[in-house]
């Protein structure tokens, strides 16, 4: 049997943590009008994981943090559609320079810090996976959307 190799697309979100407080972003694009999330994005090609994911943090927040400060705390594989599907990286970062500012108004309606015992309801179904099995402590890996 000849199997397609998957090409699915590579995702890192950012946890920033300060003590019981995580940041959230509002989505502002179409993909989750109004709904929340990690500050995330796309890997670019021929780029590391912990750089990438510290170049989309600055890019959303203006936050600034050495790629080695970010800890992997979850994995999360979603099947977004038939044809998609992307691996989500989640970093824990609790050291960093500047404040939270929001970059990108276009694509972002608001950034807010959140108690992690008190999240919003509406956190957009994958990245609520990557952001919960972190707080959780669970298993390392979530499967999500697959049947």
């Amino acid at each position: 049997m000849n199997a397609t190799p998957a090409t699915p697309v590579i995702d890192t979100h950012v946890i920033l943590r300060d003590g019981d407080k995580v940041l959230l972003s509002q989505r502002g694009g179409p993909y989750g009008y109004g709904r929340w999330h990690a500050p995330s994005g796309k890997l670019d090609a021929g780029e590391p994981l912990t750089a990438g994911a510290a170049r989309e943090l600055r890019e959303e927040t203006g936050v600034e943090v050495d790629p080695g400060h970010l800890r992997l705390v979850h994995v999360v594989h979603h099947k977004q559609s038939p044809e998609t599907e992307r691996i989500g990286l989640f970093f824990e970062a609790t050291k960093w320079e500047g404040e939270p500012v929001n970059r990108e108004p276009d694509k972002c309606l608001d950034l807010r810090w959140w108690a992690v015992h008190d999240l919003p309801d509406d956190i957009i179904e994958y990245p609520a996976a990557g952001l919960l099995g972190y707080l959780k402590g669970s298993e390392p890996l979530t499967e999500h959307g697959w049947s």
